[in-house]
């Protein structure tokens, strides 16, 4: 057990730091990584190794599209932020703090729309 979670661990931090690395040489090439589903590709497979559940997968799945959207607009005001002379920590924070309020307003509102999350 404590084998296959350090292979989870030790992946998943090869992917960040290879965003990272990517995106230092190239800011747009490391954008496209770092948008890219890896973390939740991954999350699935340990998901369904640990528990192969084609139920559960699929309401995974979904959850994972519906907060998706709200974490999106943190993409657009960090560098709004940014531009516009607030401190890398301040507009990621303001970022961070903006995705959470989306967050919740998800849950809240997603039930009354039908969305099951």
């Amino acid at each position: 057990m404590w084998g296959w979670l350090a292979v989870k661990a030790l992946l998943s931090g090869l992917i960040v730091a290879a965003v990272s690395e990517i995106a230092r040489r190239y800011p747009g090439l490391g954008g496209l990584v770092a948008s890219l589903p890896l973390v939740s590709v991954l999350g699935m497979i340990w998901l369904w190794q640990a528990s192969p559940d084609p139920a559960n997968m699929a309401d995974h799945s979904a959850a994972t599209f519906w907060f998706v959207l709200p974490s999106l607009p943190m993409f657009l005001a960090i560098p709004l932020l940014l531009r516009n002379g607030v401190h890398f920590y301040a507009a990621l924070a303001l970022g961070c703090l903006l995705t959470i309020l989306l967050y919740a307003a998800m849950i809240a509102l997603a039930p009354r729309v039908g969305i099951r999350l």
